[in-house]
This record gives structure tokens, sequence and C-alpha cells, in this order.
């Protein structure tokens, strides 16, 4: 019984722990969601990890996290998270998934696997990131490719098995990489955003972020979901 006692007491002390320092969060701070509202949804709680991660990235940067970028035919489309930093503007898809991931980037759907043998079909996340970056451009009046830095955000909980990526300025990785990656963009970055701009940038998109509930049910609305294999 004892045993049992301290157990339930490491765990309580490890989830005052964790409420504590998500409440101090800047995600936190970006998004207003509560602490349950994040920990019980795989996709915000993977946000909110790689958020961050990305603030440990040196350097002048701002970040925000669900993005609702116009259409310009109308509707949104929602960036996971976004860095506006000096050596350009990340955007970052953020898939909290596990099993084993297989993708093309020419093909349009990617396979999920799973060790019991059942698979599933999702949308290429990098298609789905470049639409992001087309909308984010065009909001911003950005006509320089180079500018936009793409990554593609999978959990620590999936293993990436055969993954073809033939384009410049767009990575697809495990999340416990993404520092490390995004530091490398840096450094090879040829563009320069100045502190100014990139303030701008940010209270520019700010006002695209916590957005109404009912912008977001007509964006989920709009949204496709897996598609099974038989």
């Amino acid at each position: 019984m004892g045993f049992i006692i301290l157990i339930m007491l490491f765990v309580a002390l490890f989830q005052y722990i964790e409420v504590k320092n998500y409440n101090k969060s800047n995600y936190k701070k970006e998004t207003g969601y509560p602490y349950t509202k994040v920990r019980f949804n795989s996709g915000l709680y993977g946000e909110y990890l790689s958020f961050n991660i990305l603030n440990k990235v040196e350097g002048h940067k701002r970040i925000l996290a669900n993005v609702y970028v116009p259409k310009e035919k109308g509707g949104t489309t929602e960036i996971d998270v976004v860095m506006i930093h000096e050596k350009g503007i990340f955007v970052i898809e953020s898939k909290n998934y596990s099993g084993w991931i297989f993708g093309d980037e020419k093909n349009k759907n990617w396979t999920q696997s799973f060790k019991n043998g059942r698979k599933e079909r999702f949308y290429n996340p990098i298609w789905q990131n470049q639409s992001h970056i087309r909308h984010l451009s065009k909001l911003l009046n950005i006509e320089d490719k180079n500018t936009m830095k793409s990554i593609i955000a999978f959990s620590e909980r999936c293993t990436l098995k055969k993954l073809q990526v033939y384009s410049e300025g767009i990575r697809v990785i495990n999340r416990h990489e993404l520092e490390k990656t995004v530091n490398m963009m840096i450094l090879g970055s040829c563009c320069y955003l100045g502190r100014e701009q990139v303030d701008a940038i940010y209270n520019k998109l700010k006002g695209y972020s916590n957005v109404s509930e009912g912008i977001k049910r007509r964006h989920n609305k709009k949204c496709g979901s897996i598609l099974h294999i038989q």
C-alpha cells in the first residue's frame, strides 16, 4: 500500500510540475489554451512540444501557433507553427503520429503503417505545407521563395521508413531533430529579415491566430480526413 501511495504522489508531483511549466510557456501566452485542452489533444500537444523546441533557437525570432491564413478564393488554411526569424520564415507542419511512415514528395498520399498490419493513408504533408506557404506568401506579399522554409515534424513515436524529398528548403524529420534542423537551415540561409521586419510580420500574423470558434468550425468543415486503405 505504501508503495502505491508513493507512486501516486510521484505522479501528482510530475503533473503539478508539467502544468506549472505549461502555464509559464510562450505557447500558453500565444494561444491561451488551458493545459487540459492541449495535453489531451494529440495534435495540440505536438504543436506545444515543437513550439518549446523552437524557443531554444538563437537569434531574434517570434513564434506563433494555429495561424488561420485566408485563401484567395475563400476559406482558410491553418499553419500549426510559424517561426519568424532573422534568417527566414519557418513554417512547421506538426504530425503527432505513431507507426511507420512511407512517402514521396511527388505522391498525393502517404502511408502510416502499424505493427498489427493496419495501414492508413494521409494527404502528402509536403503538399499541405506548400499550400500554407503559398497563401502565407500572398498574405505577406513575399515573392522571394528563399524566405520561406518548410519543415514537416513527425513525433518521436513514429519511424520515418522510406521518404523521398527532392526540393531544397524542405525537411521531413522527427521532432527531436527540429532544433538541429532549424539551426542548419539558418546557417545555410541567404535571406535576412531585420528585427523590425520580424516584429512587423509577427504583429500582422498575430491577428490571424486566436481566431473565433466560428472560423475554426468553418475551417474544420472543409478539412479532409485520413483515407483508410482497405
